[in-house]
C-alpha cells in the first residue's frame, strides 16, 4: 500500500439494512432469523488528501512551538521566583545584621560608658561644686534698638538739608 493510499473497512451489524432487500422492514425479519450469520465487512481504497500531510506537520510544528514558549515562560517565571526568593533572604540577613549593630551602638553611645571613656582614656575629672561660679544676669523690660544706618538716598537729602542751612546762617 502506498502512502497516497487508504483503505476503510466498514462493519455491518445484524440490525443494518441490506441494499438488495425490498424494504427495511423485511431486511430485519431476515437479520432476526438468522442470527448467527456472519457479518459482513467490506472496505474501498480511498486517496489521501494532497494538504492533509502538510497540515498535519504544520499543526505540530506549532503545537511545538507553543509547547516550547510555555515550557520557555515557566522557567524565567521559576527563575525570577528563586531570585526573589534569594534576596528576600538576605534582606533578611541584612536587617538582623541592621539590629545587632543598632543595638551595639545604643550600647556604645550610653551616658555610663561615655563617662567612663571621657574618666579613662581622655583622663578628665568631673567637676565639684567648688569650681563651678554662677552669674546673675539682670534683664530689664527696656528694649533699645540701635540706629541703623541710613540709605544712600537718605545721605543724599541730609547733605543738601545741612548746606541749605549752613547758608542760612
Amino acid at each position: 500500500m502506498t502512502a497516497e493510499q487508504r483503505y476503510e473497512y466498514y462493519y455491518e451489524d445484524v440490525d443494518s439494512v441490506d441494499p438488495n432487500s425490498e424494504s427495511p422492514i423485511e431486511n430485519k425479519e431476515k437479520n432476526s432469523e438468522e442470527p448467527n450469520e456472519e457479518r459482513n465487512i467490506r472496505y474501498r481504497r480511498t486517496e489521501a488528501r494532497s494538504g492533509s500531510v502538510m497540515q498535519i506537520i504544520l499543526i505540530s510544528i506549532l503545537a511545538a512551538i507553543i509547547l516550547g514558549s510555555v515550557i520557555y515562560s515557566l522557567d524565567r517565571r521559576n527563575t525570577m521566583y528563586n531570585k526573589v526568593a534569594s534576596l528576600n533572604k538576605e534582606l533578611n540577613s541584612v536587617e538582623a545584621e541592621n539590629v545587632r549593630l543598632q543595638s551595639e551602638l545604643d550600647s556604645e553611645v550610653s551616658a555610663k560608658n561615655v563617662e567612663d571613656y571621657a574618666v579613662n582614656v581622655l583622663k578628665m575629672q568631673q567637676l565639684d561644686d567648688s569650681q563651678m561660679k554662677y552669674i546673675k544676669i539682670q534683664t530689664g523690660d527696656v528694649v533699645t534698638i540701635p540706629k541703623q544706618d541710613e540709605g544712600f538716598t537718605a545721605k543724599i537729602k541730609n547733605f543738601f538739608d545741612n548746606c541749605v542751612e549752613y547758608f542760612r546762617g
